[in-house]
Parts: structure tokens; C-alpha cells; sequence
């Protein structure tokens, strides 16, 4: 164990995915950005502009305020929506980065491959399965590759999770905890008045908007994908009335591996996933929030070791991985198929809730009744 230990955490925060070199790019990316949403302002924004490989240079929003102001702010060239889906700016971008609500996803996916421009998709791809399927169509039906925003693949405490559990330093695994919460309504002044409160735009609430995070980060630690997913969901604010406040759900692993895992929108924060293997546990505390530092230990017969390594921006290392690879031409991962297994695993969490019965994931990741 101390050797593989070693080997994996030195360098902790090195780019194993990185072949070029940074420093040599004269033309990065340009990223036209679509919605402008507190997250695209404050994190996406600031991380395109901070890697060697993207920069942004078109936004646009429903908000024409917002957008005036972002492209003053940014010296970027602002459009309107329909201006960006008909390509009236398509000579000033080469990708299009999506972080508008859910169910509006495909149209601006659509709009982007139709003109010819990688994309570069937030999680979850869409607000149903069939529209997340058509999303991944679009793209591949126009030849332009798709990159989903899952940013904790390429977080290196995440990476070094996964190298770890590979080189067997946990031994066999036998089940992962995670957990993820928040107080939405406080964090946001207590607006009720939102998108993510609104099932037509979001597709649902705490499993849709947190539940991606655990699913996806235990499919990436593993290297697999649950064959049977099941779980309950409920709300007691009057904010939550149309969507999921709280979810808990379990995830089947073959080789009789578990993850349990619980999300929720108006609970006091929590960000943690632990893998617990027959020789070690292996913990991200903080885990997922791009606000906060990941912790990282490693846990064995009672003794803990807590690693020290340098904080990364996690936007930046997702934006630079993009540009990187669409700059390089080496194909992405995560790429639209893989995230389509996360949308049917979420569509069997839902369906569980109403049934109370475990849900198969068949080996495309659909789902049926066990």
C-alpha cells in the first residue's frame, strides 16, 4: 500500500490527461457562453478566462441586462438568444459552453451543432431522458463532439481518488457513502421564484440539481456503472411543493458493490464521499462544491493520513481539459453517452420513489421494474 500511496500522491494536482504545453498556446479556444446565471458569472467566466487553452468572447441570456452588462465587464461581444441559435455570431466562436436551466439544454445543443461547434454541456444533459437522447443525437448526427460538465472528473483529488482505488490501496471495495446538501432558499435570499423550483424547467429538484454529483463521481471513482438503482424523494417546505426537497437512493454496483447516498436542498451543507474498501477508506471531505478546498485521507487499522497539496480552481481544470482536447483533437470523456447512463439512473431513482421497488438499469443504463 505505502508504495502505490506514494506513487499516486506525488504530484497530487498534476494534469495526467495534459500533452500540450500551455505556455505554447497562442490561439485558444473561444467559448461563446450561454446563460449568465450566478454560476457562468461568478465561476465559469472566471475560469474560462484563468485557462491557457479557452477563452470566452460571446455571451448571451434571456436577461438582456445581464448581458450588457457581462459583455462590458468582459469585453466580449453580447447577443440576444436568437441571435446565438441562428449563428448570427457563429465566426466569433469556436465552442459553445450551455448553463442555462435544464429543459433548455436541447435547444441551444442543437443550435450549436447545427453550426458546427464543440459543445461543452452542464449536468444533468437535459430535464427527461427523451430529450437528454435527442440532445446526444444532435451531436453526433452532426459530427461535433460533446463534453458535459461533470467538473469533478477532472478535479485532481477526484483523479487521484480513482488512481488509488486502481492501485488497489483500498483493497476490494465494499460500499460508498455520499453525501451532498444545502439551504437553496437561504443561499439565495430565500427566493422562491426560481427555475430550479419549477419541474417543467428542471426536471425535478434535490436528486436532479445534487443527486448527478454522488452518482456520477461513484461511477468515475469505480470505473463502472450501477446495474439497479432505488431511493425515495419528499419535500416538506412549501417552497419544495412541486419538486424533491430531500432524496435518499441507493446505487447497485456490480460485484456486490453499494453506494448510498443523500441529497438535499434545504439542509445544513454537507459535501463528502467516502469509499470504504477491505483494506483502507478513502475520504473527500469537502467533496463537491467548487466553492470550498477538497480535503483528502486515507484511512487504515485506525490511523489517518490527511494529504496536503495545492488547491486547484475547479472550473479552470475543467475548462482547460475542453480547450485542451478539442485543441489537441483527442476525444473527450465525459462525453454524452456516458452522461445518458446518469439521466436513466435519475429516471430510476424517480420511478423507485413512486413505487417503493428497486429499479434494474439494463446494459445501456434504461431502466425496469426488478
Amino acid at each position: 500500500m505505502e508504495a502505490a500511496f506514494a506513487e499516486y500522491l506525488d504530484e497530487f494536482t498534476r494534469r495526467d490527461w495534459e500533452t500540450l504545453d500551455p505556455a505554447a498556446v497562442t490561439d485558444p479556444v473561444r467559448v461563446a457562453v450561454v446563460g449568465l446565471g450566478w454560476f457562468a458569472r461568478e465561476w465559469a467566466l472566471p475560469g474560462i478566462e484563468r485557462s491557457a487553452y479557452t477563452e470566452a468572447t460571446v455571451v448571451t441570456d434571456a436577461d438582456a441586462a445581464a448581458v450588457e452588462a457581462v459583455a462590458a465587464e468582459r469585453d466580449v461581444t453580447g447577443v440576444t438568444p436568437e441571435e446565438l441559435r441562428s449563428g448570427a455570431a457563429a465566426e466569433a466562436y469556436d465552442a459553445v459552453y450551455v448553463a442555462t436551466p435544464n429543459a433548455t439544454h436541447l435547444e441551444y445543443v442543437r443550435a450549436a451543432a447545427d453550426q458546427g461547434k464543440a459543445v461543452l454541456c452542464e449536468k444533468p444533459l437535459e430535464a427527461t431522458p427523451e430529450r437528454a437522447r435527442r440532445l446526444v443525437a444532435a451531436c453526433r448526427d452532426a459530427g461535433v463532439p460533446l463534453m458535459v460538465g461533470y467538473r469533478m472528473q477532472t478535479d485532481p483529488a477526484v483523479r487521484r481518488l480513482r488512481d488509488l482505488l486502481d492501485a488497489g490501496v483500498a483493497g476490494d471495495v465494499v460500499h460508498v457513502h455520499a453525501t451532498m446538501s444545502q439551504t437553496m432558499l437561504g443561499e439565495l435570499g430565500g427566493d422562491a421564484d426560481q427555475w430550479r423550483l419549477d419541474p417543467e424547467l428542471s426536471g425535478g429538484g434535490a436528486l436532479m440539481d445534487l443527486g448527478v454529483y454522488p452518482i456520477n463521481t461513484t461511477r468515475f471513482a469505480l470505473g463502472a456503472d450501477p446495474v439497479r438503482v432505488s431511493g425515495r424523494t419528499r419535500s416538506e417546505h412549501a417552497a419544495f411543493a412541486d419538486v424533491d426537497e430531500h432524496a435518499t437512493f441507493r446505487l447497485e454496483f456490480p460485484g456486490d458493490v453499494d453506494a448510498l447516498c443523500t441529497v438535499s436542498q434545504n439542509a445544513q451543507h454537507a459535501s463528502r464521499l467516502e469509499v470504504t474498501g477491505t483494506e483502507a477508506r478513502l475520504i473527500l471531505d469537502p467533496a463537491f462544491y467548487e466553492r470550498e478546498d477538497r480535503g483528502f485521507a486515507v484511512v487504515r487499522d485506525g490511523t489517518r493520513v490527511d494529504v496536503d497539496f495545492d488547491q486547484v480552481h475547479q472550473i479552470e481544470e475543467e475548462f482547460a481539459y475542453f480547450g485542451h482536447h478539442l485543441l489537441a483533437d483527442e476525444p473527450f470523456h465525459p462525453d454524452g453517452e456516458h452522461a445518458l447512463v446518469d439521466v436513466r439512473a435519475l429516471d430510476g431513482i424517480y420511478e423507485s420513489a413512486e413505487t417503493g421497488e428497486p429499479v434494474a438499469l439494463d446494459a445501456d443504463g434504461g431502466g425496469d421494474a426488478a
